[in-house]
């Protein structure tokens, strides 16, 4: 017995599952100042007379982070970078950015000392400008966290009150952009996702659930709760995520699909290519950066069913509208302030929620400062909402056909060709997903249960791991970029580290995922771990090879948990 429960921006949405099969489902309001309220009503809608002791497993997705980094809402971070020899720094566009001398080299070589004058300087600069949080990520860090940590402790010194995030910590890959990148969002957001957990924690303990926890990563797969505090970056596209997998779950298996999951503040959208979502080969792309956090080739958009609608003057004179990015509250016929496309929808009869009467009025009060009907606004409304998504999405294209994946799905095809199914979910989809799809001259798909998706998404993924593994035979050392440390060879019980074989190499990233997993209370899944990169370089001196480097990248992949009757639910 499972309970998915989705806590989005406008609604938490909950749905218990007995047997693999849906048994109940609800939505409530999320009310962002009183989440724990949301969430227990949400609870109880769904296991009101099931016995605390009977669930198994409880997981949850969410938008809340994603909503506010779509809106501009997270806290503001000092950026300390060491960007060393290379790139001209000018050419990063980051916020709030502090340049630091100092650099190591590829293989974590000291190559120029810091200055611990300016760093004291720097932080001085860092407080005076009222910043909380700083992130401090050196190029290379992850090979030689050395100049990070001393950054550390002159801000421990001197600024202790300053909250900090260091790059090797977060993200232990290779490409500095986006390191800092993922870093920044690392410390933007981590606050609020520690009030979405506190919150989650006090509404299970109110309802006696004392079943494992998990939260829905962005790659779609589920992390235990516990342990999503040490990486909530990853839990950043939750929400997206479990859109995703939840039209995974419901649709016929092998299918090809364009996801797209309309909510009240955003819509999310995904690709789902012959059954398999499409990950993003370069990290989740959010706003204009490029991060290392695993996801699904994704994309949240400022528009849902709860935007505001606003009437504007165009360049040619005349009145127009517009929809979104803000959303205040819920739509006028659920209570709210603002003319919404939920109104619109609701006036058309295109949904069953809201009250008709505050709708009309809505609707009445755009149509008389633009001089037409309210059908004809409430009309212009719908088109104007599907006409965003659906240019979104052709943008969206533009980079899922750059993706690896996406080319060897062409290539199979035999032919270039873009998805016929567009895949609505989420409580906006019944109203527009017709126009959407008409626009992408796609069929339009509404799978049973789709006002729930997310929620279900959440409760049939399955577990994901992945391991990094990078070693340096010459150095004697190795390092897993997921846990930010550098361990000596030597514990590894490999005798000559110079002949060491890509072989050895691959069985110790295997042991060590098998370690990861059995930590993470997933060790049932370490099984299926698959390698997806793998390679070796000789490191030489003179005209001899003194040593090798190793790369090797293992991952348990998405998928759906094998008790769902994913055929009995199409």
């Amino acid at each position: 017995m499972l309970i998915g429960i989705d806590v989005g921006g406008t609604t938490t949405d909950a749905v218990l599952i007995r047997n693999g099969e849906v048994c109940s489902t609800a939505k409530v309001s999320t009310e962002p100042g009183n989440l724990l309220n949301s969430l227990l009503e949400a609870l109880d809608a769904v296991s009101r007379d099931i016995p605390p002791e009977q669930l198994e497993r409880v997981v949850f997705s969410t938008t809340v982070i994603t909503n506010l980094i779509a809106e501009g809402k997270t806290d503001r971070v000092a950026l300390l970078l060491i960007p060393g020899p290379g790139i001209n720094p000018a050419s990063y566009t980051f916020p709030d950015s502090f340049y630091l001398k100092g650099a190591m080299d590829y293989r974590g070589r000291e190559i120029q000392r810091l200055d611990a004058a300016e760093i004291r300087e720097t932080v001085d600069r860092v407080r005076g400008r009222g910043f909380s949080r700083a992130a401090v990520i050196s190029k290379f860090g992850q090979r030689n966290p050395f100049h990070e940590l001393m950054i550390e402790e002159i801000f421990r010194e001197t600024y202790p009150e300053c909250k900090l995030e260091l790059g090797h910590k977060v993200s232990g890959k290779l490409n500095f952009p986006r390191r800092i990148a993922t870093t920044m969002f690392a410390s933007a957001t981590r606050d609020r996702y520690k009030e979405f957990v506190e919150k989650v924690r006090k509404a299970l303990e109110e309802r006696n659930i004392r079943a494992p926890v998990y939260i829905l990563k962005a790659d779609g797969g589920t992390l235990p709760f516990e342990k999503s505090l040490d990486l909530p970056v990853e839990t950043i596209f939750s929400g997206p995520a479990a859109s995703t997998i939840g039209a995974l779950a419901l649709t016929p298996e092998g299918e090809t699909s364009v996801v797209v999951d309309i909510g009240g503040t955003t819509t999310d959208l995904a690709l789902i290519l012959s059954g398999k979502p499409l990950l993003a080969s370069k990290g989740a792309k959010l706003g204009s950066f490029l991060t290392h956090i695993r996801a699904f080739a994704v994309r949240s958009i400022a528009v849902g069913g709860d935007s505001i609608v606003r009437v504007r003057d165009s360049s040619s004179g005349k009145k127009a509208i517009s929809v979104g990015p803000e959303r205040v509250g819920p739509a006028y016929c659920m209570g709210g302030n603002d003319t919404t496309p939920t109104d619109a929808l609701k006036v058309l009869g295109l949904i069953e929620v809201g009250n008709i009467e505050r709708a009309r009025e809505a609707i009445a009060a755009t149509a008389s400062r633009l001089g037409k009907s309210e059908t004809e606004t409430a009309s212009l409304i719908v088109d104007k909402t599907t006409q965003i998504i659906a240019e979104a999405v052709n943008e969206m294209f533009l980079e899922w056909e750059q993706e690896p994946a996406y080319r060897i799905w062409e290539v199979l095809q035999e032919k270039k060709a873009r998805p016929q199914n567009v895949v609505g979910i989420g409580g906006g989809s019944r109203g527009l997903i017709a126009g959407i799809a008409e626009k992408l001259r796609a069929e339009p798909t509404i799978p049973e249960y789709s006002e729930v998706g997310n929620a279900i998404g959440a409760a049939v993924a399955r577990p994901t791991l992945t391991l990094n593994l990078h070693i340096d035979t010459e150095q004697k050392v190795y390092s897993v970029a997921e846990k930010g440390e550098i361990v000596n060879l030597d514990v590894t019980g490999i005798g000559n580290f110079n002949k060491m074989r890509l072989s050895e190499a691959e069985a110790l990233a295997a042991e060590l995922l098998r370690k990861r997993a059995e930590n993470f209370g997933i060790s049932e899944y370490a099984g299926e771990a698959e390698i997806v990169n793998s390679e070796v370089f000789n490191v030489v001196s003179g005209w001899y090879t003194v040593g090798r480097i190793f790369d090797v990248d293992m991952q348990i992949p998405a998928g759906l948990i094998p008790e769902w009757k994913r055929r009995e639910n199409v």
